[in-house]
């Protein structure tokens, strides 16, 4: 299905704005986690307990955040859903006891005591999610285990299947895609679960599957176009596959965004995860894949031509046929 007849944008003439662009992202994204002490942790990776509190009327966060105050430890309490739900999550740090056998549901019969106590509105417990601090650590290993296996492998597949410098190209942006979308998500101030892992090994896999799409049309154009740049056959193919990353990115995004819009609150860190990862995932095969293909391409021509060169004229010229006969005659002499 072909939504653009024979387009012919110059997109390649934009990657070093996207270049730029890209860097400022992520730069700024690196520094604001780095202000922030790291990425937070969510409760799958920190250990601790969240508590779903739904009230019969209207309560202020600040009542039900005086109400728990008598339970030790920093403790997080936000809107949970629609305002008109009445809603709240609250969230209880790791308890230290855990290890020796303490009863890991002591944090969420805390927080019913304490709203009790404070003689707060009706209100019934929705869920209740704990993590022990043991689990959390394992799940966090599992995490980065999965992120590293999913990476190294598609580096491999790359590797194989494209020139170095397109495989270079490729993995430049499936990293770049990660890091635009940590960054997105410290802007908006999401916690790191197992959800949004699973989110970034999803997109991770979509974004190469988008690049290899392109290369592919790339590789079939160098046998046609042999007499063209590197620039035109890399922007020829974008053009020619910009109707199907169009309508694959969209459907994809739209199907996301109604689980964002849609799927509550527990879908929303792997939603909005998605919707990141899609846009930066689209972006990059076109700007910094290409790009970083067309840019390592040069260089080893470059180099290439600079070695044929180089012994040449390291090889001293002969001399002048004249100067040879002297030599002669004064040998003989």
């Amino acid at each position: 299905m072909q939504i653009l007849k024979a387009p012919h944008y110059n997109f390649i003439k934009w990657r070093w704005h996207a270049l730029a662009l890209s860097a400022v992202v992520i730069l700024t994204g690196v520094g604001l986690m780095i202000a922030r002490g790291g990425l937070p942790l969510g409760v799958d990776f920190s250990g601790g307990t969240i508590v779903i509190v739904k009230f019969s009327q209207p309560v202020p966060e600040d009542i039900v955040r005086n109400a728990i105050e008598v339970i030790p430890g920093d403790k997080v309490v936000q809107q949970y859903g629609e305002p008109a739900d009445n809603a709240v999550m609250i969230r209880l740090p790791q308890i230290q006891q855990a290890e020796q056998g303490a009863n890991l549901e002591e944090g969420a019969n805390r927080v019913v005591t304490a709203l009790q106590d404070a003689k707060v509105p009706k209100f019934e417990v929705l869920s209740t999610e704990i993590v022990g601090p043991v689990i959390g650590r394992e799940l966090q290993l599992k995490g980065i285990y999965a992120t590293l296996t999913s990476i190294v492998a598609i580096t491999l597949y790359i590797a194989v299947r494209f020139r170095p410098s397109f495989a270079i190209g490729a993995i430049a942006a499936t990293f770049h895609d990660i890091f635009v979308t940590l960054a997105f998500l410290s802007f908006f101030g999401y916690e790191l679960s197992l959800n949004i892992v699973a989110a970034i090994l999803t997109m991770t896999g979509y974004s190469v599957n988008d690049t290899i799409v392109i290369f592919d049309r790339v590789r079939e154009n160098l046998r046609t176009m042999r007499r063209d740049s590197l620039e035109q056959v890399v922007n020829t193919a974008v053009n020619q596959t910009l109707s199907r990353t169009i309508i694959t990115a969209g459907v994809t995004f739209l199907a996301v965004a109604a689980l964002f819009l849609f799927g509550g609150e527990v879908l929303h860190g792997f939603a909005f995860t998605m919707l990141v990862g899609i846009v930066s995932g689209t972006y990059s095969t076109v700007f910094i894949a290409a790009a970083i293909a067309i840019m390592l391409s040069h260089r080893k021509a470059a180099a290439r031509v600079a070695a044929v060169k180089t012994p040449a004229s390291a090889t001293p010229a002969p001399p002048p046929s004249g100067s040879r006969s002297k030599a002669r005659n004064a040998r003989a002499s």
